[in-house]
């Protein structure tokens, strides 16, 4: 098969496992910058151009794209469906799970465990909003933060007031959210392909930080998922119509509750805390689907 990686970037890690895996497996793999492709459109002949090549006689794409190019890398995405190419990442599924509030009220529906979280208009009503999630301590949510950046614990009502506040006034959309004290600083990433949980590793955040990514200097290592967590990562990779995501939670009295479903998640950090080969089960994946 002719596998195509849309990359920015053909030395990150993620993509260079993905092209070691395909090549392992028999398969011409290229990883290509969605960014430079040119779309063309016209009546039942929809084509994509790679610097001025028809990026014909493709089965199947691995996209890999960045939240600040998820306009122009979910264009891309479709054009290939258009073309009848399958892909481990749907144009629609993208769109999704990268609008957090959309995401969560998806989860909501589908009866997926999520901490409590308020979204207003600017409200000035800043009080209110605080004794909806319980109270401070509370974390407050940029809609397009990501890796950690763009979050907030307000460990008090006043810092809590001030920061909603300070987001109101430069018109900057915010979700605020419960605090899970019993998760410690601590969260679980579970990776999913094909419906199936194929890795989990827990992350604790670094001494005085409240973040666990790994970009902010979190610690990860292998964790077995209770049946419950298990059903929940599947569940609401399901929802948002994924086959391939990260998903992040956190263990609370009440069960495990998602904080957010990725759909391009990063697979060093998986990979080296668990010891399982992430990028060959994608490829296997897109055997089985092709």
């Amino acid at each position: 098969m002719k596998i195509i990686v849309l990359s920015r970037n053909k030395n990150l890690y993620s993509t260079q496992r993905l092209v070691e895996a395909g090549k392992k497996r028999g398969h011409e793999v290229e990883v290509i910058d969605h960014l430079k492709c040119n779309i063309t459109i016209e009546k039942k002949n929809p084509r994509i151009y790679y610097k001025g090549d028809f990026l014909g006689n493709t089965d199947a794409i691995i996209p890999r794209i960045g939240a600040s190019v998820t306009f122009y890398g979910t264009a891309v995405i479709r054009q290939f469906e258009m073309m009848g190419v399958f892909t481990t990442l749907e144009s629609e599924a993208l769109v999704r799970s990268r609008d957090k509030l959309r995401s969560l009220q998806i989860l909501s529906r589908a009866k997926v465990g999520l901490p409590k979280t308020v979204f207003t208009n600017y409200s000035k009503e800043v009080e209110d909003t605080i004794k909806q999630v319980g109270g401070a301590p509370l974390i407050i949510k940029l809609l397009e933060g990501t890796q950690g950046l763009g979050v907030v614990l307000a460990e008090t009502k006043n810092a809590a007031k001030s920061v909603i506040e300070a987001f109101n006034g430069l018109q900057a959309r915010v979700m605020v959210q419960e605090y899970i004290k019993e998760a410690k600083g601590m969260d679980i990433r579970a990776f999913v392909v094909d419906g199936h949980v194929i890795g989990a590793m827990k992350r604790k955040a670094k001494d005085g930080e409240f973040r666990s990514n790994l970009h902010r200097g979190g610690t990860a290592e292998v964790i077995e998922l209770s049946t419950q967590e298990e059903i929940a990562a599947v569940k609401a990779v399901r929802a948002l119509g994924l086959d391939v995501a990260g998903v992040d939670m956190l263990q609370s009295s009440r069960g495990p509750l998602i904080l957010e479903v990725n759909p391009s998640p990063g697979l060093e950090g998986i990979e080296k805390a668990t010891g399982i080969n992430v990028a060959r089960s994608i490829v296997k994946y897109i055997e089985k689907s092709v």
